[in-house]
């Protein structure tokens, strides 16, 4: 018979297969838990000496050997063994070689099932909040580019078609808008992450007298867990962090597409700084938009993690069972791609150039100022559907004819109606056609100029949101 080690080994006579150990240890992904999982062993230990269930001398010790394996750590000098499966045990076993039988009575009335489940919960609202700034950052650059820019026209479009002139700042704060929802978003798994699970045991509470709103209030958590049960395994946060970054992903995509789009040859609407693009390694004239590319391929990877969570949770009974441990490399990796995406999208937001003329001469060698002309009859006593006939044959005539609505003469435009006056012509001007779009939320420039002014106010309010933390 061969000695288990193991520090959960006392029921085993055999090893664990060797294979086995290497298949269920979540070392090499977990071990970016450290911080957490030290945090909540400090508030841990401390609460325990307040309940008179270790001594003063045990809490400092081992107080004191934790900072000094943090320091460790952060320095990477520490020594992560598979052995000993996940960074909880790794920490442990330092600790207990270290301090001795302190180090040993750190466990009591705590499992790893809770104990994860805190770390997890930790490191969510740290993430979070760390998604929010960046998501703030991307925010402001999109209000810098709007403001700077805030008198450009360009075509917007519906079906990829050119539909009617818009403020090239509206259409970066529509984008402004969306991650405003994203941020609302992720405060909301906030909230769900700042709920502390320990104290919850296994799965059924501890025999010992603790004091869980202590530890609480150590760690800044809001609320508790009132079912022990429902805390060691509840993964919704995960879930929920996953959801609200797959559509992050999907707003970035979005975007992505645009820029891609407005950079190419056919459009050449922008430019974007030579820092965010490559060159091609045969074709010498190629200027590639590589950055947004990239981003608009990691949505799916992003959304892939949800799906994965998703599958994971869905037949678990309760409490905690291994199946969770996924949780995690499919939430970092996440994290990391959204980070990063929202990082390099500031930048890219912040250092493109915009091609004013070619935006201009869109809008005017184009027909999308036809609603305009509608538009027009309207106000001045036609049934729209009448107009839209009459608009509608015009735009076919000058298709035949090779000329656009600014080509026409105001004689010309009689023929159709004698409700055409002389002031037809500045009626379609895209000055005009911007201006007139006065409604709340439109593209006037009144109405972008409001729509500045409430994204200050909101990016105030975010900012208030995420403090210092």
């Amino acid at each position: 018979m061969t000695e288990n080690k193991k520090l959960w080994g006392g029921r085993f006579e055999k090893t664990t297969d060797e294979m086995i150990n290497e298949f269920q240890a979540s070392i090499a992904f977990d071990k970016r838990l450290y911080q957490e999982d030290i945090d909540g062993s400090i508030a841990h230990a401390k609460m325990l000496a307040a309940r008179h269930i270790i001594t003063d001398d045990d809490r400092d010790r081992i107080i004191d050997g934790l900072q000094k394996i943090r320091a460790e750590i952060d320095r990477g000098e520490f020594n992560f063994s598979v052995e000993l499966e996940d960074i909880h045990m790794n920490i442990e076993k330092a600790l207990t070689d270290r301090i001795g039988e302190a180090g040993g009575r750190l466990h009591t009335a705590r499992s790893r099932n809770d104990q994860v489940a805190l770390d997890m919960h930790l490191h969510v609202r740290r993430q979070t909040r760390a998604v929010q700034r960046l998501l703030v950052e991307l925010q402001q650059s999109l209000v810098r580019t709007a403001d700077k820019h805030r008198d450009v026209i360009m075509p917007g479009y519906t079906h990829l078609q050119r539909a009617q002139p818009i403020l090239f700042a509206h259409h970066m704060l529509a984008y402004f808008s969306m991650l405003s929802r994203d941020f609302d978003r992720f405060d909301g798994v906030y909230q769900r992450a700042d709920i502390m699970p320990l104290g919850a045991g296994a799965l059924a509470g501890t025999t010992f007298p603790i004091d869980r709103e202590m530890t609480a209030r150590l760690l800044g958590f809001d609320r508790i867990y009132n079912n022990s049960l429902d805390a060691v395994s509840d993964r919704d946060y995960v879930m929920e962090f996953l959801s609200a970054a797959s559509i992050l992903m999907i707003h970035l995509s979005r975007l992505s597409e645009e820029i891609i789009m407005w950079c190419s040859r056919e459009f050449s609407f922008i430019e974007l700084d030579d820092a965010h693009c490559t060159g091609s390694s045969m074709m010498p004239q190629k200027k590639n938009p590589d950055v947004p590319e990239l981003v608009r391929g990691k949505t799916g990877r992003v959304i892939g993690h949800l799906m994965a969570m998703l599958t994971t949770v869905k037949s678990l009974p309760l409490a905690y069972n291994k199946d969770l441990q996924e949780d995690k490399e499919g939430l970092f990796d996440a994290i990391d791609t959204i980070k990063f995406s929202l990082s390099v999208f500031a930048q890219l937001i912040g250092g493109m150039k915009l091609r004013v003329e070619n935006m201009r001469r869109a809008v005017e060698e184009d027909f999308s100022n036809a609603t305009d002309l509608a538009d027009y009859l309207v106000k001045r006593g036609m049934p729209f559907r009448e107009t839209h006939a009459i608009a509608g044959r015009i735009v076919h005539d000058c298709i035949a004819r090779g000329i656009y609505l600014k080509d026409m003469t105001v004689d010309e435009y009689k023929q159709y109606s004698p409700l055409f006056e002389g002031d037809v012509l500045d009626a379609i001007k895209p000055e005009t056609c911007v201006g007139n779009r006065n409604s709340l939320g439109g593209t006037s420039y009144q109405q972008v100029e409001l729509q500045l002014q409430s994204a200050r106010r909101v990016l105030d309010d975010e900012r208030s949101t995420i403090g210092d933390e």
